[in-house]
């Protein structure tokens, strides 16, 4: 999962071109959401040609935060209006199942179906996703003013990394299960500006506020397996780093306008031996060669290159990219900070220039304000399929058998008894890639009785981590299983 902000830290919106605050792939790079100047929109990307706005919520304005988890219906959004509080909602039901307040401003949150991890300048909050209890607070973290953290979608192993230093480019691989530190990383020279997990969690991504240099690290053992070089001409910002789905490739965008894919690939010794071509034989010339110079410089012609690219027209937008397989077919997906999903199609045999597939306007044409970024035999297709309103995404009936994770929860608000899914197939079971329907355990009680759950209402549990817990009209109890 990768978010790319409109604006740094929770200033929201801001410069020219910008369509919305924020923009972040859910964890498997099925859905899409957008944080907006009036509220928040969920995208499916099942499809190439078709974009479906599965849902929009007008109610929260200026939306710098909105992570949703998986393809459940659970949305965690935060707000400029209140950027200490992060509000939790159930969005399929139109209600809000509670909020938590802060210390200080939320400048990140990131979720998998263990923990939810609330990342602040200089602490950081690991909750049970089951209940939102706090399990564990790191205070006096290394400053860390832009939020950068990353958690792994593995909930077997839920591995947070975030800089071990402000100055240097050390990366602290927290396990968020067992809640220990596991090892610290001395990635980079300079500070880290971009973090990523793959799937399975057994590889680290890292790049450096200089942007030249990727490197891919083993987890939890932190030895460095490949080195990636983006380029050597100039400094840049890394907006985001995706591992594709099987973790043979690795993605990178910037604030240049080039995307970059490499390919994790060791090439082994016998391989080398059997094509005695021209390439191989300058290869180890140049290997040979590379003993000779100096240290900075061997480095440099040991890195490998970029495996596949795509340019964008523009420059300097704020983009978040990610590597998915839809329809059976490996894609890059890029969303653009004017508004637009650029969709192409990945060659993973030969590389070279990505071809554009499909481009998406992620606004309405009344919003248009006629910023494409156009690409070589491409068109700009019609906006998104129109958003359901909130009242009627709450009124809709359930796409299937409930697949709740409590006793007593279910789609109808309570009315029913829900199926309870056993604790070790919520925990040990395959990654669902369509769970609309999952949603973490809640009941509705009042008097903090268990009797029955209580109807749904605009009274909340307003949780402040300073130790105080406030409850208006009911009794809102998180369980657990």
């Amino acid at each position: 999962m990768e978010t790319a902000e409109g604006a740094a830290g929770p200033g929201g919106p801001d410069g020219p071109g910008l369509r919305f605050g924020c923009a972040s792939f859910n964890q498997d790079s099925t859905s899409l959401a957008l944080g907006t100047k009036i509220g928040y929109k969920l995208f499916s990307l099942t499809m190439v040609e078709k974009l479906d706005c599965i849902h929009e919520s007008v109610e929260t304005p200026d939306v710098y935060i909105v992570e949703r988890l998986f393809s459940s219906s659970l949305v965690v959004v935060v707000s400029i209006a209140m950027p200490q509080r992060m509000n939790i909602y159930h969005f399929k039901k139109g209600t809000e199942i509670c909020n938590y307040s802060y210390p200080n401003n939320i400048l990140s949150v990131k979720l998998n179906r263990q923990r939810l991890v609330v990342c602040l300048e200089e602490s950081i909050y690991i909750h049970n996703i089951k209940d939102m209890k706090l399990l564990k607070t790191l205070l006096n973290t290394p400053s860390n003013p832009s939020g950068l953290c990353a958690l792994s979608i593995n909930h077997s192993h839920s591995y947070l990394a975030y800089p071990g230093s402000a100055t240097i480019g050390e990366i602290i691989v927290y396990d968020a299960n067992n809640l220990n530190t596991v090892t610290m990383i001395p990635a980079h020279d300079s500070p880290v500006a971009a973090l990523t997990f793959n799937a399975s969690a057994t590889k680290l991504a890292s790049a450096s506020e200089r942007g030249t240099v990727i490197r891919v690290f083993s987890v939890p053992e932190g030895l460095r397996l490949f080195e990636f070089r983006r380029g050597m001409k100039r400094y840049v910002s890394i907006r985001s780093l995706s591992f594709s789905p099987d973790s043979q490739f690795l993605c990178a965008s910037s604030n240049t306008e080039t995307v970059h894919i490499f390919k994790m690939e060791q090439l082994g010794h016998s391989g080398e031996e059997e094509h005695a071509t021209w390439t191989a034989y300058m290869g180890k010339m140049f290997s040979a060669a590379s003993s000779y110079l100096p240290a900075h410089v061997s480095g440099m012609m040991s890195q490998d290159r970029a495996f596949a690219t795509v340019h964008l027209l523009l420059s300097d937008q704020r983009n978040v990219c990610t590597l998915a397989m839809i329809q059976k077919l490996p894609r890059l997906l890029v969303a653009t900070a004017n508004g637009q999903l650029f969709i192409y199609n990945v060659d993973p045999v030969d590389g070279g220039e990505c071809m554009l597939a499909h481009k998406h306007r992620l606004f309405g044409s009344d919003d248009d304000q006629g910023e494409g970024i156009e690409s070589e035999g491409s068109e700009v297709t019609g906006p998104a399929q129109a958003c359901p309103s909130y009242a009627a995404t709450a009124a809709l009936p359930a796409a299937g058998p409930v697949t709740a994770t409590l006793t007593g929860y279910s789609e109808d608000g309570g009315a029913k008894k829900g199926e309870v899914i056993p604790e070790h197939e919520f925990a040990a079971g395959p990654v669902c890639l369509d769970d609309e329907n999952e949603f973490p355990p809640i009941n509705w009680c009042r008097d903090g009785t268990g009797g029955g759950p209580g109807r749904r209402s605009q009274n909340y549990l307003f949780w402040d981590l300073s130790g105080s817990i406030r409850v208006t009209g009911l009794d809102l109890r998180l369980s657990t299983l």
